[in-house]
């Protein structure tokens, strides 16, 4: 591993605007909401306050603004966090996010990438002192290709999480060294949509793939060894950012040199505490804050790695599949 300790952020920011309401509308319904709030957003941007906050690694974050007032409050937040900006001033209007957030703590969102599609090939900076560059598919793909691609030339670990959900080429997958998905996105990219397992086992070009499985906890499988995570258990108040929160803090985790065990459990606590917060950046924890859930929460025992495994479709946790 690297003994660099630097982390590059490379992806998308937005301005959140988040209506509460009792439940999701469904299509053609329209729902009465009740508070509104903006919030500083976008999955690259999240990523980058949980890998800053997490602390121990310097973070960088590579991300495309307008010229108008909607980039204002997320630079702010960025800044605050500590995260170095590297900032492509676009001819368009700063990304937003429309998000209805439900009693249940569920929501549904829509964005607008505006300048987060201004990002081109050209506009990664040095990756000199970088140990890790982390990614999303909130920017044009074929520039998310070419990032991992000029990483893995310098000797720079790729971790990506591939999300929103879409096909990925396999030219990029193979620069990929840590791949984070969810059960859905792990089910478009494998064609296998009824086993964690069996999904798992069609991609054996990424030699390290990380499955959140929301509320049961994470899954992950290097080098066909499977490390099992329950998750924390808490009552969600807003989940927005809370997959965000799993990839940049464990990506800072593995910066620093944590296990895979290890950078699952700090991920894991860390998410689950921003659940327990309003809007995305503004529920991000800070480090003392997870070493304090993990000081106080005993690991999980072999009874909990088994249900976690019996529904993953492992025959025990602690399976090991050769990889072809």
């Amino acid at each position: 591993m690297s003994t660099r300790p630097g982390i590059l952020v490379a992806g998308s920011a937005n301005l959140d605007f988040v209506v509460h309401a009792h439940h999701v509308p469904s299509p053609g319904e329209t729902v009465l909401g009740r508070e509104f709030r903006t919030f500083p957003g976008g999955k690259g941007a999240n990523q980058a306050v949980a890998c800053a906050r997490a602390g121990g690694a310097a973070t960088r974050m590579l991300l495309a603004l307008g010229e108008d007032a909607f980039a204002e409050p997320i630079e702010a937040s960025l800044r605050e966090a500590g995260v170095e900006l590297h900032i492509v001033r676009a001819n368009q209007p700063t990304g937003t996010a429309f998000i209805c957030l439900a009693d249940d703590a569920e929501n549904a969102i829509t964005v607008a990438p505006g300048a987060n599609n201004a990002l081109r090939r050209h506009h990664l900076p040095s990756l000199d002192d970088t140990a890790y560059l982390l990614l999303q598919l909130e920017t044009p793909l074929d520039v998310v290709t070419a990032y991992a691609r000029a990483a893995r030339a310098s000797g720079v670990r790729v971790v990506l999480n591939a999300a929103p959900a879409q096909a990925l080429p396999a030219s990029l997958l193979a620069d990929v060294d840590v791949l984070v998905v969810n059960e859905g996105e792990l089910a478009l990219l494998s064609g296998v949509a009824d086993s964690v397992a069996q999904g798992l086992a069609q991609l054996p070009q990424v030699a390290c793939i990380v499955v959140t499985l929301g509320a049961r906890g994470c899954v992950a499988r290097q080098h066909g060894q499977f490390t099992l995570q329950p998750a924390f258990r808490i009552e969600p108040l807003d989940t927005t950012a809370a997959g965000d929160t799993f990839c940049g803090a464990l990506a800072a985790r593995l910066a620093q040199g944590d296990t895979l065990a290890d950078g699952l459990r700090y991920a894991s606590a860390a998410s689950a505490l921003a659940c327990q917060a309003l809007g995305a950046q503004s529920s991000i924890p800070a480090g003392q804050a997870v070493h304090d859930l993990l000081n106080a929460t005993p690991r999980a025992d072999d009874d909990a790695l088994q249900v976690l495994a019996r529904y993953c479709g492992l025959p025990s946790p602690l399976t090991t599949i050769p990889l072809p």
